[in-house]
């Protein structure tokens, strides 16, 4: 149900990024906040049978560990979207890099059953993707 519940979440925010015809949209972003919650939630079964069959002492299970990989492995997708124009120092795509990131963490708060915080962190990036640009525009 939590895998679910962060592709929704996230793909709320993919949307966002369709529309304004970003390199990692709806799929994407439904992907790696889905893929975060399965990940994180395999985890707490792995440490929950380590425990259950006496491993704990043998194998120090760390949770904590699963939430490195999961960062580390969503950063590489991000950073595959960022380009650099040749012509021009200036850098494209960062905030939909950021944006997958933020899409992980959500998938992450849901796996920890964070439920108001996983929405409130969807309607705040959904702020910051349209309202922050806006004010960024006028400033």
């Amino acid at each position: 149900m939590n895998v679910a519940i962060a592709a929704v979440l996230t793909g709320l925010i993919g949307l966002e990024r369709e529309v304004k015809d970003k390199p990692a949209g709806f799929r994407t972003n439904m992907i790696v906040g889905g893929s975060s919650a399965l990940i994180l939630s395999l985890g707490k079964v792995l440490v929950e049978n380590y425990i259950e069959i006496g491993l704990q002492d043998v194998i120090q299970p760390d949770p904590t560990r699963i939430i490195e990989a999961i960062i580390l492995g969503i950063s590489f997708i991000g950073a595959g979207t960022i380009l650099k124009a040749n012509d021009e120092n200036k850098v494209y795509y960062l905030t939909t890099a950021a944006t997958v990131l933020f899409s992980a963490g959500i998938g992450i708060a849901v796996a920890l059953e964070q439920y108001v915080l996983s929405i409130t962190a969807t309607l705040l990036l959904l702020i910051i993707n349209r309202v922050a640009k806006i004010i960024n525009k006028k400033v």
